[in-house]
């Protein structure tokens, strides 16, 4: 499971006096364990990486977005520090899809579900969530969802 990858990774850091990595293991675990409060009000999803993959996939997107906004502030020293933390977080992922693997799959996920036009893109995108979810960024996928379909 990726929860004991990212405890045993923690103990790996504190061991070796690496500091940087260590904070962002444990920005890591607080995000998580604020998911899992969440999903007790609600239905928590039945394998636990998805969980985990969900949490850490929504860290990368913000900080990426943080990256921009500092580049764009002329702020490169919290840019290189999101960046580098960006690194720590991407270690527990899942790897993630070629382009061209996405490719095949929604242009499969089409030919299944019959889709021929972007009145079709929601039906399209949902099943593409529902089996590729870790897998792939979704805000990249729409864009390539959106090609296919035109």
């Amino acid at each position: 499971m990726i929860r004991d990858d990212i405890k045993a990774a923690l103990v790996t850091a504190m061991k070796g006096g690496d500091k940087e990595t260590t904070a962002t293991i444990r920005l890591i675990q607080s995000a998580i364990k604020n998911r899992d409060i969440e999903a007790r009000t609600g239905g928590a999803p039945a394998d636990d990486d998805v969980l985990v993959v969900e949490v850490l996939q929504k860290m990368v997107k913000q900080r990426r977005e943080s990256i921009e906004m500092y580049v764009k502030g002329n702020r490169q020293e919290l840019a290189d520090a999101e960046a580098a933390e960006v690194v720590v977080i991407e270690r527990f992922l899942p790897t993630q899809m070629s382009e061209a693997d996405t490719a095949a799959a929604i242009e499969a996920i089409k030919a299944e579900l019959g889709a021929s036009g972007m009145k079709d893109m929601g039906r399209v995108m949902a099943e593409l969530k529902a089996r590729h979810a870790a897998q792939l960024d979704m805000s990249k996928a729409s864009a390539l969802v959106k090609a296919a379909l035109s």
